[in-house]
């Protein structure tokens, strides 16, 4: 299993064609059974950042398992990405064959932060 950030993924992959530790990463995620891609949406991308998402996600695409993790709903995601031709590329790639799972409520840091703050 992987764990990144959108934030760190996009950063190794606009980077893994001069350094050699990036692509060494994204070849380890490639091989992965799981990745994690945490915090999507939670800062917006580039056009050509929002490209390399997708071409990492193609490359991902029915040969691992992705988990997504967002603040965001679905309708939402054209905004941070910057192309709705490009959003609906990779929505078409994660949400084919997959479990959605809408989780609503308060936050787990937050509702634990209340209780040390309470006392």
């Amino acid at each position: 299993m992987s764990f990144v950030t959108l934030n760190e993924l996009i950063k190794q992959l606009k980077t893994a064609e001069i350094s050699p530790a990036s692509k060494r990463r994204i070849n380890y995620y490639k091989k992965a059974h799981l990745v994690v891609i945490d915090e999507v949406g939670f800062l917006p991308v580039s056009n050509a950042e929002a490209n390399l998402f997708f071409t990492f996600v193609s490359a991902m695409h029915e040969k691992t398992s992705i988990i997504i993790t967002s603040n965001k709903g679905f309708s939402e995601w054209a905004g941070f990405l910057g192309d709705e031709v490009i959003t609906t590329a990779i929505l078409d790639r994660l949400v084919f064959k997959c479990e959605i799972f809408n989780m609503s409520g308060d936050g787990y840091r937050l509702k634990h932060r209340k209780t040390i703050l309470e006392q």
